[in-house]
């Protein structure tokens, strides 16, 4: 009865298990296999190009932000990405001794160790890192003053707030810093003012521009309007745009007392969205109709730091009370809002060409 065996078809020695041969042939014994087993395929020599301004790495057509605090770390890291690891390697594990040769040349000196078939395995490698410096695109355009959008901050009749131009540049600089540390490299802000028309800011990207717009208007309230400018071609002969993004914040602000055309005074608590607020002769809230846009046809009386502190005299009904004129210091009959406490001694009035009315207490928040 004859017995089967299997032969390594490389050196005819009868084998028990076979692997299959790095040129995809048929399957050899482990001594064959090992005989012309490379652990890692590496470079013979590694070229780096870094930004000497920020120390990104370009990669093919890429620039990579890299956390080196030196060119031994990014040798080391570019040496990492470099090597490919068989794939029947476990275990791995490889340690590296950097040898600095000159200011801009690493040899590194690599010590790599697997198991592969249960076999322990052990190479040493050295590869040298030649280390270029240049410029990458981002410190380029920064360098250059590019901007691809403008954002223009201002307010329809008056000027901004101190608050408001405060809130519009957070917004721009918190915005640009969100897209930097998620790792976009064209996020940046060319040019910031605070001018006396409110602020103005050049912007690395259209997107940037329309981001920082719309978060704009979301928290502050208002409209965006935009338009483009041809500037250039790019090199495929592609038109290349500048848009402006032109932010107009409302006419009036939250802590304004306005008298409407057609209605009684308010005063405003919120211009986000359409126009929000409280009618200071019965305390009844107050919204802006769709038809009146985001708000109503107004003048305004003053605001809410206008008002003084006087003294309530009298509750004569439900509708009015008896309050210390500010300025004559005689007793008027004015109309009593809901939100009037009927317990105070000391009431809020904005003495205005509206009449005298009794302000509600706000937060300092609203009137920021």
């Amino acid at each position: 009865m004859s017995e089967s065996r299997q032969f390594c078809p490389r050196c005819g020695d009868p084998v028990e298990s076979t692997v299959a041969a790095a040129d995809g042939r048929a399957p050899i014994c482990e001594d064959c296999f090992f005989e012309d087993f490379d652990l890692v395929d590496a470079p013979d020599r590694i070229e780096v190009l870094v930004c000497a301004t920020c120390g990104a790495v370009r990669r093919g057509k890429r620039w990579v932000d890299v956390e080196a605090r030196d060119y031994t770390d990014v040798a080391i890291d570019e040496v990492a990405e470099a090597l490919t690891i068989h794939v029947d390697a476990e275990a791995f594990e490889w340690r590296v001794e950097p040898e600095q040769v000159d200011e801009t040349t690493v040899r590194m000196h690599c010590l790599l160790s697997a198991s592969v078939h249960d076999r322990p395995i052990q190479t040493e490698l050295t590869i040298p890192v030649k280390i270029s410096r240049g410029t990458c695109t981002r410190c380029g355009r920064i360098a250059g003053d590019y901007y691809a959008s403008t954002v223009q901050v201002r307010a329809r009749g008056r000027t901004p707030t101190d608050h408001e131009v405060e809130q519009s540049i957070a917004i721009i600089t918190e915005y640009v810093d969100e897209r930097e540390a998620d790792g976009d490299r064209d996020a940046f802000v060319t040019e910031l003012d605070e001018t006396a028309d409110g602020v103005d800011a050049k912007l690395s990207t259209t997107q940037i521009g329309r981001a920082v717009a719309e978060r704009i208007v979301r928290q502050l309230g208002g409209t965006v309007d935009e338009s483009a400018t041809l500037v250039t071609e790019d090199e495929d002969g592609d038109e290349v745009y500048r848009v402006t993004y032109a932010v107009h914040l409302p006419e009036f602000t939250p802590g304004d007392v306005i008298d409407p055309d057609d209605d009684d005074p308010l005063l405003v608590r919120s211009v986000q969205g359409n126009l929000k607020g409280v009618h200071i002769t019965t305390g009844e809230p107050y919204e802006a109709a769709f038809e009146d846009g985001e708000a109503p046809d107004a003048r305004r009386l003053g605001d809410h730091g206008d008002a003084d502190e006087t003294t309530l005299v009298a509750i004569e009904d439900d509708h009015a009370v008896q309050v210390l004129d500010p300025e004559t210091y005689a007793a008027k009959t004015i109309p009593r809002p809901d939100y009037l406490d009927s317990d105070a001694d000391r009431v809020r009035v904005l003495k205005s060409r509206a009449g005298l009315h009794v302000l509600p207490d706000i937060d300092a928040s609203e009137t920021d």
